[in-house]
């Protein structure tokens, strides 16, 4: 199947969240279809900057990853929300910023933007540098002291990327379930 099909309609289904659709079958088809009529030729127009064919039983494989990594950045979200409010409101203000090196597994220009920007959207955390030799992201955050509370949610983030992305994880792989499932 060809793929600026497909994102043409993911553009209209876009669509309908950006714009606000009443929850009504006619204002729901009727926006949607707009928006078929917007993306549609926007895809076709942009189809030389991504790979013509798409498997839909890749797309389907990797939905359940996108929600589950969309699931647990939000639920990460929330907890960093309180913890820098915590933070900035309590009378000692334990904020202990620094920087951390986070060594990446994921490879795709477009899985390390994904877990770049994840980073940055998450409070107390901002994604400063990308070095391409080292396949590293240095993230400020202020917790930087604790390392480890800085990596752990990247390294789930990560877990996701691997699948939805569909890369090995050279450097070394662990399943989002968790566990190690092999490495360098």
């Amino acid at each position: 199947m060809k793929r600026w099909p497909v994102l043409g309609v993911c553009m209209a289904v876009l669509w309908l969240f950006v714009r606000g659709v009443p929850l009504e079958a006619n204002a729901i088809v009727g926006r949607f279809l707009i928006g078929l009529v917007v993306g549609l030729p926007i895809a076709f127009l942009l189809r030389r900057f991504y790979s013509v064919e798409v498997s839909l039983s890749r797309v389907v494989r990797v939905v359940p990853y996108a929600v589950a990594y969309l699931l647990v950045f939000g639920k990460d979200l929330i907890t960093a929300n309180l913890d820098v409010a915590y933070r900035v409101l309590a009378p000692s203000m334990p904020i202990e910023p620094d920087v951390v090196e986070v060594p990446l597994r994921v490879e795709s220009d477009l899985a390390i933007t994904t877990i770049a920007n994840s980073i940055t959207l998450t409070p107390g955390t901002l994604t400063m540098d990308y070095d391409e030799t080292e396949n590293a992201l240095y993230v400020h955050g202020i917790t930087g002291h604790d390392a480890d509370a800085v990596i752990a949610p990247i390294r789930v983030w990560e877990d996701y990327a691997l699948v939805i992305f569909d890369e090995e994880g050279s450097r070394g792989t662990s399943s989002p379930q968790g566990g190690e499932t092999g490495g360098d």
